[in-house]
């Protein structure tokens, strides 16, 4: 903790470093007692241990002296004696956690609260001391403490962690932190936008000026062209000091409008970089690492997993990924729902895990990384995964389906009901789970902050659900697209893809125009109808569409034009103005001019709405007359150009439609955006190699029945059955490739070009 603390009491100040020290015993006490022979971590609990003891004997409070003081010995004990942290011995030790944590809760009161706790707290004290001698441990009942997730943390205390498996190494403790209200950071961040805005209004001066340079170059071309008339008619002695005089004002202007330009351009770029140095410092202050967040959730797995008579090793990934403040803290209460399911639902029992020819310890793995422009925040385990038939019969109970609609589910949309209100499985009613909430939940949260989640399951093998989310709520990364001749912004966040539709490709059902893709009818609207906007559709052969859904419901967002990518400073609109209907708020592009940003939550209920009442009207597109076949497109992802060229020829040849891509994380976004009927793709290749293509592929519930070729040099067994694995529908070897084995393959995988 740093700044300053003069408005602090030494109660205060205590409390501080109470919770810093106990977060950090408790994190470190988990990993401890899957191995208490590391001793870089015993010194650090006996550090922590030894601070609180030191902290609490400057406030005089006895009893937290003499608990830290009997744990530090333990700890002593177990790096000098090699005394063993047991689950038992570590249980004591989480018990003394949170006793040391609900001492500096009670600071100012801790005299009533002994007279509530002092017993128990003693007999805490003597089991500890007991459990360093290798002495019997007293197993009389006790009164249980509260857990840490149960304590609320203080908001902006600086919290150190000790290493633990899901953790580097080589991370130190947490970062020094101030104090800052809200406020204060929204403050700042108004006045960065601004001053960010500000600058990039200095760019039409430059211009200004660069073209008054333009103009004094053709002041002087002209004053030659009429020195060599005065020269023609004999005039150019007589005019010469005239001449002389204006030629040299020419030469001082243009002179000076160089220096000029040049300081204004200087000027420009530096007050550009501290202006963006500014914006961004302003930005990490709201950012945290997500290990501040989710500190309490290792102690909370491990005493579930014992509750439960479970064993389960539970994992963090992505303790460094930064998260707005804001976000980490929104997302805390449904992590915890995930995690919760996790352990109660997902892990089996050791006996059920052995039987299932798995280990006994269960995996249950949370991790959040910036992936494409989005922080995704993902739970997963190896448990029992999701029954299917057990949701469809649920589906058919609750009368959420009829039978017939129910009985062609698809697993991907068997498991959307899940995240709806009160759905559960479960035939039990538990203190942890099955009361029908958590998945909705964390669904709600997630569309709130502006994202959005996605399940995926192995039976047998787990369950993974991962939140889409923004990496921060005051900077969006939006598509700026044109509608009826004005910007607008989608969050990126609620966007499945972006497809340019021919006419042939849009179909018509009850008169309503919808169009395929990934095995789904998806309904088209009009933006210009929803945002009752007028004017003329424009007329392209071709039109953008935005796919944007919720759990329920996909439709096609037909707009004018992709503007494209834009990362906007999100600003409020003003409250005087009521909600306004499908806006959500207002941002500037870089050069000021105002973009209004869409809010999809309401646009789908607008569609909804507007399906009812019938009133929908139909695109520019409709009334073309659709061709009779269409040709089958083809995506080639290789970063050989020569291998590139030689298969889209091939393929072009045979009247197939074929897009290239240069690597996997090319060809990704290529699949993101427009529809293949096949994938063709290299094994090595830069950013994604085409085995975590092929995974990423039959990942997503999407594109998952897209057929995926591998074409590769590499023709070991162990190379064919690791791409086959991974989920490709065939493997080709280019040793032994030739026109007619790629042509036979993909006619196998997908017929021919035209369908």
């Amino acid at each position: 903790m740093s700044g300053d603390l003069s408005g602090f009491s030494m109660l205060d100040l205590f409390r501080m470093e109470t919770e810093s020290h106990a977060s950090a015993l408790s994190e470190g006490l988990v990993v401890a007692e899957r191995d208490s022979s590391d001793a870089d971590l015993l010194r650090s609990l006996m550090r922590s241990a030894h601070s609180i003891k030191g902290a609490a004997r400057i406030v005089r409070i006895e009893p937290a002296v003499e608990l830290a003081h009997a744990m530090e010995d333990c700890f002593s004990a177990a790096l000098e004696s090699g005394l063993k942290l047991t689950g038992e011995i570590c249980d004591l030790l989480l018990r003394g956690v949170d006793c040391l944590n609900q001492i500096a809760a009670s600071a100012d009161s801790i005299e009533t609260w002994l007279q509530n706790h002092d017993a128990e707290l003693q007999r805490l004290v003597e089991n500890i001391r007991s459990a360093s001698s290798g002495s019997p441990i007293d197993a009389r009942p006790r009164t249980e403490t509260n857990s840490p997730a149960e304590i609320k943390k203080e908001q902006g205390t600086a919290l150190v962690a000790a290493p633990d498996e899901s953790e580097p190494e080589e991370r130190k403790a947490a970062g020094r932190f101030v104090r800052v209200s809200e406020e204060h950071l929204a403050r700042l961040m108004s006045v960065a936008g601004e001053t960010l805005v500000e600058t990039r209004w200095l760019r039409p001066f430059s211009k200004s000026l660069l073209s008054l340079r333009k103009r004094n170059a053709r002041i002087e071309e002209a004053m030659g062209r009429l020195n060599q008339l005065l020269h023609s008619a004999g005039l150019e002695e007589t005019a010469e000091p005239e001449a002389a005089e204006i030629r040299k004002q020419i030469d001082l202007l243009h002179r000076g409008t160089i220096e000029l330009y040049n300081d204004f351009e200087m000027h420009a770029r530096r007050s550009a970089r501290l202006a963006n140095q500014l914006y961004r410092g302003v930005i990490e202050s709201k950012m945290r690492p997500f290990a501040d967040g989710v500190r309490a959730f290792p102690r909370m797995m491990r005493d579930l997993a014992r509750s439960l008579g479970k064993k389960a090793r539970f994992k963090i990934s992505g303790h460094d990924t930064q998260v707005d403040r804001d976000i980490l803290e929104r997302i805390e209460a449904p992590l915890n729902h995930l995690l919760r399911n996790a352990i109660d639902h997902g892990i089996e029992s050791p006996e059920t895990r052995l039987a299932a020819g798995k280990k006994e310890e269960g995996l249950i793995r949370l991790e959040a990384r910036h992936r494409s422009g989005v922080l995704s925040v993902t739970v997963e385990d190896d448990g029992r995964g999701v029954d299917y038939e057990k949701i469809r019969e649920k589906v058919l109970i609750k009368k959420l389906a009829p039978p017939g609609v129910a009985e062609r589910l698809t697993e991907a949309e068997l498991i959307e009901f899940l995240f709806l209100p009160g759905f559960t499985t479960s035939g039990a009613v538990t203190e942890l789970s099955g009361r029908g909430f958590g998945l909705d939940v964390v669904h709600n949260v997630a569309r709130e902050i502006g994202g959005m989640t996605r399940a995926f399951s192995r039976p047998g093998s787990g369950l993974t659900i991962e939140m889409q989310l923004p990496i921060t709520l005051s900077i969006m990364r939006a598509l700026a697209v044109e509608i009826a001749g004005e910007p607008y912004a989608i969050p990126l966040a609620r966007i499945e893809r972006l497809l340019k539709l021919s006419p042939a490709e849009v179909s018509l059902m009850e008169d309503r125009e919808y169009f395929t893709h990934g095995g789904r009818h998806i309904g088209l609207i009009s933006a210009r109808q929803a945002l009752e906007l007028s004017g003329p559709d424009r007329s392209e052969t071709e039109r953008p569409v935005v796919v944007i859904s919720d759990r329920i419901h996909v439709y096609g967002l037909v707009v004018d034009r992709f503007i494209g990518e834009r990362r906007l400073v999100v600003r409020p609109l003003d409250p005087r103005l009521g909600k306004v209907k499908n806006l959500s708020a207002v941002s500037l592009f870089d050069d000021g001019s105002p973009v209004l940003i869409l809010d999809v939550d309401d646009l789908l209920r607008t569609f909804e709405k507007m399906l009812g009442e019938d009133a929908l009207e139909k695109t520019a597109m409709n009334g073309v007359q659709m061709r009779a076949a269409v040709r089958k497109r083809v995506l080639v992802v290789d970063d050989s150009l020569t291998v590139r060229e030689v298969e889209r020829q091939l393929l072009v040849n045979h009247g197939y439609e074929v897009q290239t891509a240069v690597d996997g994380a090319d060809g990704w976004n290529a699949l993101r955006s427009s529809h293949f009927d096949l994938v063709v793709t290299d094994i090595d290749m830069p950013r994604m190699d085409g085995i975590e293509l092929v995974r990423t592929i039959k990942a997503d519930p999407n594109l998952r029945d897209t057929p995926v070729m591998i074409v590769s040099y590499k023709d070991r067994e162990e190379d064919r059955r690791a791409g086959l694995d991974a989920g490709a529908n065939y493997y080709l070897t280019k040793s032994s490739f030739h026109d007619e084995s790629l042509l036979g393959a993909v006619i196998d995988l997908i017929g021919d070009s035209l369908e």
